[in-house]
C-alpha cells in the first residue's frame, strides 16, 4: 500500500527525461522593475568659456581673452576664405548645376552683392592656388 503521506507525482515528473514535450512552454516575458523613485537629475555643470571665468588676474586674464580673440578672428577668416573658395566652385558655369549669384545668397544667408563678391574672391583664391602662390 502506498504511503499516505507521499506526494502524488506530477505529470511533468511521468514524462522520460529525453522526451520532447508536446507542447513548448511559452518564453517568459521579463518586464522592467517599476520605479518607485524618481531617478536623481546631475547637476549641469556651471558653463565655462575657456575657463576664463576662473581666471582672478587681471593682466592674466587680458593675455589669454586677447589669444583667444586672435585665435577665433583667425579661424572666422580661414572660414570665410573657404566659404568663398565654395562659392566660387557654385558659381562656375562649367558645372551642368551651376548656381546663380542670388541663389548662392539664399543657401549662404548673404544679400545678392555679398555673394558676387565672395564669388568673385573665391575665385581670386582659386587662380592663386593654381598657380602656386599662398
Amino acid at each position: 500500500m502506498p504511503d499516505a503521506g507521499a506526494s502524488r507525482p506530477d505529470a511533468a515528473d511521468l514524462v522520460a527525461p529525453d522526451a520532447p514535450s508536446a507542447v513548448p512552454a511559452p518564453a517568459r516575458r521579463l518586464r522592467p522593475a517599476q520605479l518607485l523613485f524618481e531617478p536623481q537629475a546631475d547637476e549641469p555643470e556651471p558653463e565655462r568659456f575657456f575657463d576664463l571665468d576662473s581666471i582672478d588676474d587681471p593682466a592674466e586674464l587680458l593675455r589669454r581673452s586677447t589669444e583667444l580673440t586672435l585665435a577665433f578672428r583667425a579661424a572666422a577668416e580661414r572660414a570665410a576664405d573657404f566659404q568663398a573658395i565654395a562659392a566660387a566652385q557654385l558659381a562656375d558655369t562649367r558645372r551642368f548645376d551651376a548656381l546663380s549669384p542670388a541663389a548662392i545668397a539664399e543657401r549662404a544667408d548673404w544679400t545678392p552683392d555679398y555673394a558676387d563678391k565672395m564669388v568673385e574672391y573665391g575665385r581670386s583664391l582659386l587662380r592663386r592656388q593654381h598657380s602656386g602662390e599662398h
